[in-house]
């Protein structure tokens, strides 16, 4: 059995044990007591050395903890070393995350159902719908008054019949591990924690999301607070030195933006249009008819896309006994368009026809467009459609 040295001191970092077993060459080993902490309870493990050697990571098996190192360790006595800052960010983290999911019970009566600490930030899921704005706000606001209030956080062991007062009822029996933040919280947790609300730092509620069927809520404490917060205001700094305007002024100046473009987009898209009629109309009287009274013409690119020639393909095809063929290189694309009297199934005809070629593609009776393996098929295809060898304007 590993006696748990972080079970009774968060803070301590640098320890003496004995190697009580070891394995895979000594590269696993055993000690008889450890302040590592293993991954456990959606918070991962603590990094750093032992007798110099990098932990690379901190497993729980149940009565017993097994370091994973790097380099083989032979020594029977040994000495390890906690990686202090990161231990200390996920001590804040956990806590902030205790203290968070007691503040949204209390508040909201929003009960936590699953917890995740991450490297950049950490979670909590909700079994309820996505937070407000005001209900973020007030959430966010009362537990960083609980942060100044820095209330003590203190560690128990109590028997799992009697404990009350937690805010999740444990299901374990014997002897548990309690966490209480005083006046605010008291829940079964093995995991590490600052030793007053204080050390937790400001608590930041950053996203608020859909989670299966209850809400997620990311959110970052201490220096993690500090530095994000740091970050965004950069950003919102460069956007507001771009756009010209105070930070403050940013919603107002970008919604006036988004109308702009909105009205811009309008306008190209119905000059689009008009061009495309112009084109078409350019195009159907240089065709010349076929035996059927069929007007077919080609359009092809080099290079685009064939969504470029989709304006022009639906021109094409409004006007009588009209049939369009348009096809790009690169990527070998093809597209068909018929008129609604022409008889032509463009979907059907270029389905069947590409499938000849190697390609693929369908479309409906008006419209259709394919792929196909490279561009030399590009000219087999258009000639299976009926399309004359010469190149209509573009």
């Amino acid at each position: 059995m590993t006696q748990r040295l972080y079970y009774v001191d968060s803070d301590l970092c640098d320890f003496e044990a004995s190697v009580v077993d070891r394995a895979d060459d000594g590269r696993r080993i055993y000690l008889d007591r450890s302040a590592f902490y293993p991954t456990s309870g959606g918070q991962p493990h603590d990094t750093g050395t032992i007798e110099g050697i990098e932990v690379a990571d901190v497993v729980d098996e149940g009565e017993r903890i097994a370091h994973l190192l790097t380099q083989p360790l032979s020594s029977g006595m040994v000495r390890g070393q906690i990686n202090w800052p990161r231990r200390f960010d996920y001590m804040q983290q956990h806590t902030g995350q205790h203290l968070l999911s007691a503040i949204l019970a209390d508040l909201l009566r929003h009960t936590t159902v699953s917890v995740h600490l991450g490297e950049q930030s950490s979670t909590v899921d909700l079994d309820a719908p996505p937070l407000t704005p005001e209900q973020v706000a007030r959430v966010e606001t009362r537990a960083n008054e609980v942060v100044t209030e820095n209330r003590t956080v203190k560690v128990s062991f109590e028997e799992a019949g009697s404990a009350v007062g937690l805010r999740k009822p444990s299901s374990r029996s014997g002897t548990i591990r309690i966490i209480t933040i005083e006046g605010v919280d008291r829940s079964a947790c093995g995991g590490t924690h600052v030793k007053a609300s204080g050390e937790i730092g400001p608590i930041m509620l950053r996203k608020i999301e859909r989670a299966r069927k209850g809400c997620r809520v990311e959110f970052v404490c201490g220096l993690r607070a500090v530095r994000r917060a740091r970050s965004d205001i950069e950003v919102l700094g460069q956007v507001a030195g771009e756009l010209s305007c105070a930070v403050e002024e940013l919603p107002h100046v970008i919604s006036l933006q988004r109308t702009e473009l909105k009205e811009a987009a309008g306008t190209r898209r119905a000059l689009e249009t008009e061009l495309s009629v112009c084109q078409a109309k350019q195009l159907y009287a240089a065709a010349i008819p076929d035996s059927t009274g069929l007007r077919r013409a080609v359009v092809r690119r080099s290079s685009g896309t064939i969504e470029e020639l989709r304006g022009l393909a639906q021109a094409f095809a409004t006007l009588p006994q009209a049939v369009f063929i348009g096809a790009v290189k690169s990527p070998a694309s093809i597209l068909l368009s018929a008129a609604a009297d022409s008889g032509i199934n463009a979907g059907g005809v270029l389905k069947g026809v590409l499938s000849i070629a190697g390609g693929r593609g369908g479309g409906s009776a008006a419209l259709a467009q394919g792929i196909l393996p490279g561009p030399e098929h590009l000219e087999q295809v258009i000639a299976m459609l009926g399309g004359p060898n010469e190149e209509g304007p573009a």
